[in-house]
């Protein structure tokens, strides 16, 4: 679990990196200074691990580049991915809340740097201000949210219409076809986060490309409209493009 842990540089704006999470957009000039003075930044290399599930959770963090898998064990020893976060997603500050220990493990998919924060002072504030408390249980409500949709998606839609949700989150909806996209990460990597295995992921792109008329090449994805793809995706699901919580 080997990583560098550097000082702050001072063209680093932590309090302009904070303010831009729900979590602290309200929160007090004095907690966004105590955190400025304790913030680290790590920086890891591909396939490092940040914290292990059940590893005491001292910090939480805000990705700075790169992509970090967030992930849990199963009893038989297989790995389940829960999410992939990329700049500017904050992860793990809801351990405090908990039992003091993560309840998931995290990994660099690629060079990270992440911003390193004290759980101490999250924990504090949250104690001590009803409008960080607020805030921490809105950012849990969207939290919850997040895994409604997610259980509905890996309930109602198809493999396939999985995948056309995933590629759908890389577009924007003022975008006009034909839309190129670069996958952010491996191809297997993208199907165990939308809960399938590698081999159920080639035969549902291959559907997917029959029924929309997309292109891969690579990591390349060329999407004619996104139209056609709205509707073939979204039809089994509650929410139209562009969803709500869409990143």
């Amino acid at each position: 679990m080997a990583h560098d842990t550097v000082h702050i540089p001072m063209r680093l704006d932590t309090k302009a990196i904070l303010l831009r999470q729900n979590l602290f957009s309200k929160a007090s000039e004095t907690l966004l200074e105590s955190f400025s003075q304790a913030a680290q930044v790590k920086t890891l290399k591909k396939g490092e691990t940040l914290f292990l599930q059940d590893d005491d959770a001292d910090a939480f963090y805000i990705v700075l580049s790169g992509w970090v898998k967030l992930f849990r064990e199963t009893l038989d020893g297989h790995e389940a991915v829960i999410d992939m976060v990329t700049s500017g997603h904050i992860f793990a500050e809801t351990a405090i809340l908990e039992d003091g220990a993560h309840s998931f493990g995290a990994s660099a998919i690629d060079d990270v740097r992440v911003l390193r924060l004290p759980n101490a002072i999250l924990k504090k504030a949250i104690t001590d201000d009803n409008g960080m408390a607020l805030s921490m249980l809105t950012s849990l409500s969207r939290h919850r949210k997040r895994q409604t949709r997610e259980i509905e998606s890996l309930t109602l839609q198809n493999a396939s219409q999985r995948i056309g949700c995933f590629l759908l989150r890389l577009c924007h909806q003022d975008d006009i076809g034909p839309i190129e996209l670069k996958l952010p990460y491996d191809k297997s990597l993208i199907a165990a986060r939308l809960g399938m295995k590698s081999e159920t992921f080639s035969r549902a792109l291959n559907k997917l490309r029959d029924e929309t008329g997309i292109t891969v090449k690579g990591a390349t994805v060329i999407i004619p409209t996104l139209e056609t793809m709205s509707h073939f995706a979204c039809s089994a699901c509650s929410n139209e493009f562009p969803c709500d919580d869409m990143h």
